[in-house]
């Protein structure tokens, strides 16, 4: 179960998984996400700096580079502050599997690697609820900047961390501030009991270790009633975000 700051524990399960940019974790959330809903269980997603509420001065905020690591800090505790009472909490009280692509320690590790207390920090997020799971994909600094650097064309000015002042060149810079970023992540995992996954290792392999540490916690999560048409497809190992339709309309073309 998820339980909240005072100790209340919710029927429902949060698992949630983190990361330094080009770690994979986004990849193997989605796959965790077309296995469970395959398998009948209500599933709820949310994602991190997916709110509308903030969306607008954020893209101004970047375009115009207006952010301070502080400003940058609580325009991110609002978007999830928002997520966790729409999105999030209302799941995990109806008894739902929560995913969460990124969480608060993504905060925390990216604000402290900013300059931002990490104390002031952690007090912003002591309202949220502690997962269930926590999954941190660990992948060497240098893979994961070659996987960015290879599927990217340029780096952003905030993503490359130029708004600290590291280095002029965006490689160099993005490096360094990885590297915080990582360095941060790595001195949670006692602090919070993140469950390391090493994600240079083969997808496929990553994937079965994801799932044999999740199944334990899947007992009492709540089922959807089968839909015959999403157990035919799943017999035949389709699985797509086309099938989430299917549960609503029953099959039937509009």
């Amino acid at each position: 179960m998820a339980t909240l700051p005072d100790g209340t524990q919710l029927p429902g399960k949060l698992f949630i998984v983190e990361g330094i940019d080009g770690s994979g974790k986004s990849t193997q959330l989605d796959l965790v996400h077309k296995w469970l809903t395959t398998s009948g269980y209500l599933v709820a997603f949310s994602e991190w700096n997916s709110s509308p509420l903030v969306a607008k001065a954020t893209k101004r905020g970047k375009k115009k580079q207006l952010l301070t690591p502080t400003t940058f800090s609580l325009m991110h505790a609002v978007d999830f502050s928002q997520r966790f009472q729409q999105q999030i909490l209302p799941a995990l009280r109806a008894g739902a599997i929560v995913l969460a692509d990124r969480y608060i320690y993504t905060a925390f590790a990216r604000d402290a690697a900013r300059g931002v207390d990490r104390e002031w920090v952690r007090e912003i997020y002591s309202f949220a609820a502690k997962p269930t799971v926590a999954l941190y994909f660990r992948v060497p600094l240098d893979e994961s900047l070659r996987r960015i650097i290879t599927g990217r064309p340029a780096l952003k000015y905030y993503e490359a961390g130029l708004d600290l002042g590291l280095s002029d060149d965006p490689y160099e810079c993005y490096r360094i501030f990885q590297g915080r970023i990582l360095r941060e992540y790595d001195a949670m995992v006692d602090e919070f009991g993140l469950t390391v996954i090493d994600a240079a290792a083969p997808l496929v392999q990553q994937q079965e270790i994801v799932r044999e540490i999740l199944r334990p916690h899947l007992e009492g999560a709540l089922r959807i009633e089968p839909n015959p048409w999403r157990v035919a497809l799943g017999k035949e190992h389709l699985t797509g975000r086309y099938l989430d339709s299917l549960t609503h309309s029953g099959g039937q073309s509009e």
